[in-house]
């Protein structure tokens, strides 16, 4: 049952997402609203996915290939939902929606699977380290796509060159507001992640901090999106500048995945 649920979710992303491409096309602000629903729907559906799949492997869907990734796509989902909500900006979902879309069709390669997982992994603190450290890493990500569009609206302005798509952004000031709430929720949601993987690391290792790829990795990103939240309260950082590191900090946080799951052994193999 899980399964043709999650395929239901699947066709969902897909037309949401085509959705969204369309109203770029023909900028219709109804076609982005109508978008906006059929992502809305996605996330729904993927709700009653993932509930189902938790109740046939008997814990919560965190580890491996299929789990974790259709848990990012619909935890970037709803993260994208919220803050939609809270600005009514829908421009970010031409972005958002294909790549939930995307991480979906990834994770559709273990469907149907179930990795036996360690009792250290079935831990309520585990379940919580992973969707805060993933909400996050979704804020960041969108708060880097809204530092990309500033880069090419202001990139077109001072050439003056509007296009179709530049018109379909929002202002300038919007899109570093964007960038800045993101960055607001993101940070101290990544913080509390980290902090909850500390205590269980604690929990089972004895010690809160382990020469682990991953931790050495996340704290480095953690470190540089700290000096970037700096720099934009207590600097004044704005516009270009802010955008510009915005984009550079998503770029070292891929790499940091890139190169955990790439080069080094980490405790974190599982996910």
């Amino acid at each position: 049952m899980d399964i043709l649920v999650f395929k239901a979710a699947l066709a969902a992303y897909l037309f949401s997402a085509l959705g969204y491409i369309a109203s770029l096309l023909v900028r219709r602000v109804h076609v982005a609203r109508i978008a906006t629903w059929l992502l809305g729907a996605a996330f729904v559906i993927h709700a009653g996915a993932l509930v189902l799949r938790f109740m046939a492997i008997g814990r919560a869907p965190v580890v491996g290939l299929h789990d974790m990734h259709s848990l990012i796509a619909w935890i970037m989902t709803g993260v994208y939902l919220a803050f939609q909500f809270k600005t009514k900006t829908r421009v970010l979902g031409v972005f958002v929606a294909p790549v939930a879309f995307l991480v979906m069709v990834t994770a559709s390669a273990g469907l149907g699977g179930t990795v036996t997982a360690s009792p250290k992994l079935e831990h309520s603190l585990v379940t919580i380290h992973v969707i805060l450290s993933l909400a996050g890493e979704a804020l960041f990500v969108l708060a880097a796509l809204a530092g990309m569009m500033y880069l090419i609206q202001d990139k077109r302005i001072k050439e003056k060159k509007i296009s179709r798509f530049s018109r379909f952004l929002p202002p300038l000031t919007d899109l570093d507001r964007i960038n800045e709430l993101c960055l607001l929720w993101g940070f101290p949601l990544l913080t509390l992640g980290v902090l909850t993987g500390s205590i269980w690391a604690r929990v089972v290792w004895g010690s809160a901090w382990q020469w682990d790829a991953k931790m050495i990795w996340t704290l480095l990103a953690w470190v540089i999106f700290a000096l970037l939240l700096h720099q934009r309260l207590a600097i004044g950082w704005r516009g270009r500048k802010a955008a510009l590191y915005s984009v550079a900090a998503l770029l070292v946080l891929l790499l940091t995945f890139v190169m955990e799951k790439s080069f080094f052994t980490t405790v974190h193999r599982f996910l």
